[in-house]
């Protein structure tokens, strides 16, 4: 039998820390649990629709003490080289998706040296080659190969649904490098991403092997 556990949760205190720093009552627990959902989905549904090219987003954390949310973006054309009205406009966006009128949500956006150590931009970029019909095995091959041309000590990705177009579905899954999932002191990254194709959703996990701590 399978016994798994996600890479972050299970290094949560030593390695990984949480994205989202808040505290609340247990009857405003879900609230504020939804309250980060719809940040998140805000925050991608605007870069989606104002982005001309493939903007990657790191990762975002949010911390509700001082009403800060922080966008680690990667190859961020968008922020970095356009006009800052673009981040003003996301701001209202938020607040107004939350409807909040007494809290102020200030916006921090860094940029990350390295985009393709980060597995939420490399599983995009998978991502965007199979909407593009490339074949998965070259798209995840060229995927290693930028990960590992950023630094990284090893990479595994699976890909898992109807590839290709077949009829069954089934799991292909490539690593180089090492990726000792099981050692608690391993710094390691880990993103599930769905890509919707016309042979229907294909679902893509990357585990990045970042350093010994």
């Amino acid at each position: 039998m399978g016994q798994k556990i996600h890479p972050l949760g299970f290094r949560l205190g030593t390695t990984q820390n949480h994205d989202s720093i808040w505290f609340a009552k247990p009857r405003d627990y879900s609230e504020n649990l939804k309250e980060d959902k719809i940040i998140r989905d805000c925050i991608k549904n605007y870069l989606q629709k104002t982005s001309s090219g493939v903007e990657g987003i790191g990762r975002i954390k949010i911390k509700k003490r001082i009403d800060l949310i922080q966008i680690y973006v990667g190859l961020p054309k968008l922020f970095i080289e356009g006009e800052p009205r673009r981040i003003e406009e996301l701001q209202t966006n938020v607040q107004k998706k939350l409807n909040c009128v007494n809290r102020k949500i200030n916006i921090a956006i860094t940029r990350i040296p390295n985009v393709y150590r980060d597995p939420n931009i490399l599983a995009e970029f998978i991502a965007e080659q199979l909407k593009n019909r490339i074949p998965f095995r070259k798209a995840i091959q060229k995927a290693i190969e930028l990960a590992e041309q950023a630094g990284t000590k090893g990479v595994q990705v699976q890909i898992s649904g109807r590839i290709d177009g077949k009829e069954i579905a089934r799991v292909e899954w490539f690593r180089e490098g090492r990726v000792p999932l099981q050692t608690i002191r391993a710094k390691m990254d880990y993103c599930s991403y769905p890509v919707r194709t016309i042979y229907g959703v294909l679902g893509i996990k990357v585990w990045i092997f970042l350093n010994n701590d």
